[in-house]
């Protein structure tokens, strides 16, 4: 289920890394990048597995040295989703990357010499590569630093609209783009400005974002804010340590903003004097059992059967807590009392039920 909200999104070139569709009409993607070395095989293919698990779509691995080159054709022979290499400085490890199987690079060309980034991209068009021109706070031009006094949204607008005509000087075209800075204002309007000056697909993310709670506050506004005014084809939450942990915060992002329900979405109340439940520990069990589910689906936990069902009437289905027992409900209506040992069992099983029966139709 695509597109349900009321936003307009703005049409931007559709690009292919493998079978995976970014701008144009496809879906927003979610996006995400390992924390191994990638020169260790099997700690980075477990980790792009338990990425995918959680619905991440595309995944991008450091490229540092030959070594994590060399890695590349074993970890792409044993996962499914479309791999980015992520390359700084060194445009031999570019090169070398897309010619090991990488579906797409990322480079930031600031910090590239003008004749090697060339070298990048005549392999890219022979071998019909995505390149992400990745512009950040981090690496920009001197000359841009002087010329804005730092690394100001224009600044970095500038920076990718000169990468951008460097590479369309060379006859290529498959790009997408990220003007990312840590400063989340400074990261709306760069991408403002940028989105109404081409249409190539824009990436979306707020960069070092921090700890969970800091990324998911600052990712929600920047990237939210964004994706409301119909800005971004393909999204990452960045959050220091677990990368499964960005998952269910861009499809929370997604879901909230009625763009793509994928995965079910658990509403809880913030309970009060009147509950009777430790809502927190069941929140936790049901989260942890939908976790990595692709199906849609709005589940409520509510903390007291007073107006529990009549707070969420809109959810698919949801537990309200008593003492020692509580209700589950349908869409608000009660459906039968059920025991407090007994609501993640009652509820997990009605939501399998559920899923089942819309398969069917």
């Amino acid at each position: 289920m695509e597109n349900l909200s009321f936003i307009t999104r703005k049409k931007t070139k559709k690009i292919n890394l493998d079978f995976v569709s970014i701008g144009g009409d496809a879906p927003i993607v979610v996006q995400s990048m390992t924390n191994t070395d990638t020169r260790d095989v099997e700690a980075t293919v477990a980790q792009i597995g338990e990425l995918e698990k959680a619905g991440c779509e595309v995944i991008r691995v450091a490229v540092p040295d030959k070594k994590a080159v060399q890695a590349i054709p074993a970890i792409k022979k044993r996962i499914r989703l479309p791999l980015i290499a992520d390359i700084h400085f060194d445009y031999r490890l570019a090169v070398d990357a897309m010619k090991s199987g990488a579906a797409g690079i990322r480079i930031n060309p600031g910090n590239m010499a003008p004749d090697k980034i060339n070298e990048v991209i005549k392999v890219a068009k022979e071998r019909d590569i995505v390149i992400r021109i990745g512009v950040n706070s981090g690496s920009l031009q001197k000359d841009l630093l002087l010329k804005y006094g730092g690394a100001t949204a224009d600044a970095l607008v500038e920076s990718a609209l000169q990468n951008i005509e460097r590479f369309e000087d060379q006859g290529f075209d498959k790009i997408k783009l990220s003007l990312k800075s840590s400063d989340v204002p400074s990261m709306i309007e760069a991408y403002r400005a940028i989105s109404a000056k081409t249409d190539y697909p824009l990436h979306l993310g707020v960069t070092e974002a921090g700890s969970l709670v800091n990324a998911a506050v600052k990712s929600a506004l920047g990237i939210g804010t964004l994706l409301y005014e119909g800005i971004g084809d393909t999204i990452r939450v960045s959050v220091t340590g677990d990368p499964v942990s960005e998952i269910p915060l861009a499809y929370g992002i997604l879901r909230a903003l009625k763009i793509r329900n994928v995965g079910p979405e658990i509403v809880s109340c913030p309970t009060c004097g009147r509950c009777e439940i430790d809502l927190l520990k069941l929140s936790g069990k049901i989260e942890k059992a939908l976790a990595g589910r692709k199906d849609y689906l709005k589940v409520a936990l509510m903390g007291c059967v007073v107006n529990g069902p009549g707070e969420a009437a809109d959810a698919d289905i949801g537990i309200a807590g008593g003492k020692g027992q509580g209700i589950l409900f349908k869409k608000g209506k009660v459906v039968k009392k059920v025991n407090e040992k007994d609501f993640v069992k009652v509820l997990m099983k009605e939501i399998n039920l559920m899923i089942e029966e819309r398969k069917k139709v």
